[in-house]
């Protein structure tokens, strides 16, 4: 694996973060950048901020301080209607209890994001079973997400992330709620896959297990980043 360090100009940057939740100050600082094609763990103790870095870097959430920069474009400052577009066509994200909708079964969760941009439902359910069975989870088509193991449902939850063909995964402890080979199972299609598509990941971790995936591992502490090493 390689560190995509040098002169490259990053994918997606942020620059001296700083937010406060009431009296919690979060993030104080924190800087990371990540290229393209680049897997990167960001690991730290729980309640260390890693959540809330992701939120400012999804523009989910707007820092109190900083900049965040992706593509040239300025998302702390981007009106809400951009960054939703970005959020369905050039980012992906997955949680860790993956959120998929209940009511819908794992085909239609996973060409759910194809049908909001208005593909059609043939096409998009086409293309969704694809993406199942390229996570190992074809002929799971018609189950919901409360018929499925956790590690079923999260590869399911990544299959939608990446059906958009985004530019970058957020995953926010994916594996935090499966057991050891459930894990092993996601991290390996989602490494894979990214690899295949050329897509960046950012992964939020407290597992050094998974955080070994990755290329580059930076530490969330006090607030702030640090690197801590090339993995591979």
């Amino acid at each position: 694996m390689s560190n995509k360090g040098g002169t490259a100009v990053p994918l997606l940057a942020a620059r001296d973060l700083v937010k406060a939740h009431g009296r919690t100050q979060a993030l104080r600082g924190a800087s990371v950048e990540l290229h393209a094609g680049e897997i990167l763990a960001v690991t730290g103790a729980s309640g260390s901020g890693k959540s809330t870095l992701l939120h400012c870097l999804t523009g989910i959430v707007r820092p109190d301080a900083g900049s965040v920069s992706y593509g040239g474009e300025r998302l702390d400052q981007l009106p809400e209607k951009r960054l939703s577009e970005l959020r369905r066509t050039e980012f992906g994200v997955v949680f860790q209890f993956g959120q998929l909708i209940p009511e819908l079964t794992a085909l239609d969760n996973v060409a759910l994001p194809l049908l909001l941009a208005g593909v059609r439902r043939q096409e998009a359910q086409a293309t969704a079973g694809e993406w199942l069975e390229r996570f190992g989870v074809r002929g799971q088509e018609e189950l919901r997400p409360g018929e499925m193991s956790g590690g079923q449902a999260q590869r399911v939850a990544l299959a939608r992330a990446l059906i958009t063909g985004p530019k970058v995964v957020f995953a926010d402890e994916p594996t935090g709620a499966l057991d050891s080979l459930a894990s092993e199972q996601v991290m390996t299609a989602l490494v894979h896959t990214a690899r295949e598509s050329g897509t960046a990941v950012l992964l939020i971790t407290h597992d050094a297990q998974v955080a070994a995936y990755a290329d580059r591992e930076v530490r969330l502490s006090d607030g702030a980043l640090a690197p801590v090493g090339v993995t591979a």
